[in-house]
């Protein structure tokens, strides 16, 4: 097994990317699906704007990624661990609701794929 600092094939990139530029758009103004989310998980309104910019900067990764060694690599490990510790929010929270199983770990299992699909080779 071994890493590839590009992505091949390119498209599950792309399709992150437009899922987490919508995510980052919604978050300026967010539906009520995520403020109660966010709510739910008792995130403090004070530093929602860390998740807006988290994942703005992701965008921009994954962008940026598509030509430069390594970067959207990198970038899609680091939303895999920013699902991971929302998921582990939802558990510490006991927000299990459909939230949590579809919101949280599809993403969680979105990105998963990603990185597995775009980066490793066998």
């Amino acid at each position: 097994m071994t890493l590839s600092e590009l992505p091949s094939p390119v498209w599950p990139v792309l399709v992150l990317l437009v899922i987490q530029a919508g995510d980052a758009v919604m978050m300026v103004r967010p539906p009520k699906f995520i403020v109660g989310c966010l709510e739910g998980v008792r995130f403090p309104r004070d530093w929602w704007w860390v998740l807006t910019t988290a994942k703005a900067a992701s965008v921009v990764g994954l962008a940026v990624g598509l030509r430069v060694p390594g970067v959207a690599m990198t970038t899609t490990a680091a939303i895999v661990v920013y699902f991971l510790a929302a998921g582990a929010a939802h558990i510490r929270a006991r927000a299990l609701n459909s939230a949590f199983w579809v919101n949280c770990l599809g993403m969680l299992l979105l990105s998963l794929a990603v990185l597995v699909v775009s980066f490793v080779r066998w």
